[in-house]
Order: structure tokens, then sequence, then C-alpha cells
């Protein structure tokens, strides 16, 4: 046999070999989404108190009040970590901007939302590291972003800023997904109109169980009161986690 007749040959095999293999690449079965352990926590918490809960490997979710300032403010700020501490900013807060803004990790009347419109937002979705290394070096971007200022359309991040910026975004792939919902609450309304980004949050606060109560002692103010709240929080974890003594968890598809 010539030589182009062995390399004919060849191609004729090589290409029923594709055909051949084609319905088997067709029926293969799709890839499996990535395998992680949901694990709910439940509490309740009052004005002015703190609730937390560990969840293994040393780390702790926190519902802690926000401080009222001279707005009055009322509510909480969802706070992840270390049981010993690890400093500001915290494993949630870094993975879940914006920063310095209205954010879903703070269930409170700050950013001129009111009490109704706390709970409408519901439920909230975070983010949160696992990995106490990120979290130290997320912590070190974090103060080069400087501190809290107002952006304008001719003030832009300097280089320091937008490589923080950047750096962040890429440890935070990594992170865990959250989220928070309210169950039922205990409020005093604000008097005042919802702001025009909160709309939507004030029409949806019927769908939140809640029980309105006056102030005592004093009138209704502009923001309202929140006084009271009973939720659920779901953590989406590595597959394996290691829980601590009386922690359930099922597996689950992992959250975005």
């Amino acid at each position: 046999m010539t030589a182009s007749g062995t390399l004919r040959r060849t191609l004729i095999w090589l290409a029923l070999a594709i055909v051949a293999a084609a319905p088997l690449a067709n029926n293969a079965a799709p890839p499996k989404s990535p395998t992680c352990q949901r694990v709910t926590l439940t509490g309740e918490v009052q004005s002015g108190q703190e609730w937390h809960s560990s969840f293994g490997q040393g780390w702790i979710f926190r519902v802690v009040p926000v401080q009222p300032g001279k707005g009055g403010y009322s509510g909480w700020d969802l706070v992840v970590d270390r049981e010993e501490g690890a400093g500001y900013p915290d494993a949630l807060l870094v993975a879940t901007p914006p920063y310095y803004s209205i954010s879903e990790r703070e269930v409170a009347t700050t950013f001129k939302l009111r009490a109704q419109d706390a709970i409408g937002w519901n439920p909230r979705s975070f983010h949160f590291l696992t990995d106490p290394a990120a979290l130290h070096e997320s912590q070190k971007l974090f103060r080069n972003l400087g501190p809290p200022r107002i952006w304008t359309e001719k003030s832009e991040p300097d280089s320091r800023q937008q490589s923080a910026t950047q750096a962040l975004q890429q440890i935070n792939q990594k992170s865990s997904p959250g989220e928070f919902r309210i169950l039922n609450a205990r409020l005093t309304p604000g008097t005042a109109d919802a702001a025009p980004f909160a709309q939507r949050w004030a029409i949806q606060s019927s769908r939140t169980p809640h029980k309105i109560v006056p102030l005592s002692g004093a009138s209704s103010t502009a923001l309202g009161e929140l006084q009271w709240m009973r939720f659920s929080i779901n953590l989406w974890l590595p597959r394996a986690w290691k829980l601590p003594k009386g922690l359930q968890a099922a597996p689950a598809a992992c959250s975005q």
C-alpha cells in the first residue's frame, strides 16, 4: 500500500472514531454542582442586645446592636467573627460590599431606612470569609481603601485604592454565601415618607410578620424603632466543614 493510501485509511479511521464517540459525549451526564453543607441557625434578639452562635472551626455569627448615634438609630448589624475576636472589619462586612453604604448586612434604621422598610427588605443575602488568613489579608486591604468619603463625578479612587479593591474582589470569590430571614418582629413605624430607593421595601413590609407597638413615653419618630425580631440564618459551608456538637447540617447545592 502506498503512503497516500495509508494516510487516507488513517484519516477514515479517525473520522469513524469521532462519529462513534459523539453520541457518548452528547449523552454524558452534566457536571454536578459543587456540594455544600447548609446550616440553619435560629434566634431572637431584643433592642440593644446581642445574639450569637458558633458554627464551627472557630467562627461565630453575631447579631450586634447598632450604635444609636445622633440619629437615634435602632436595629442590628450581621457579623461573622472569630470566637476570640478578629477586629474590624469582620468576615461578613469585608465580603459583602458596598462598603460605607446601605448594605444587606445592616438590619437597621440607618441610611434613611425606616423601621418598616428594614423589615420589608427580607430576606437578605450576604457573603462571608471562612479562612482566617484571608480575613487577615482582607482587613489590611480594607484599610488601604481609606476613610469613608463622598464620591463625586470628579473624584476617582487612586491607584492604591483600585489595587485594594481588585484584590478584595479576588479574595471574595472564595467566600461562602448566606441568607438572613426575619420571621417576626416588633417595631414602631417611622413617620417619614419612604426614601425613593426604599419604596419597594415599604410595600413588602406587610409580608413580614410583625407587631406594631407604640414608643413608651415618647412620640413617634421619623425613622421609628426596631424593638425585637426573630430570625433564621442559612449558611452554605464547605462540604468538609467541621461543625460543633449539637449543630446539624444538610447536604445542599452551593448557593450563589
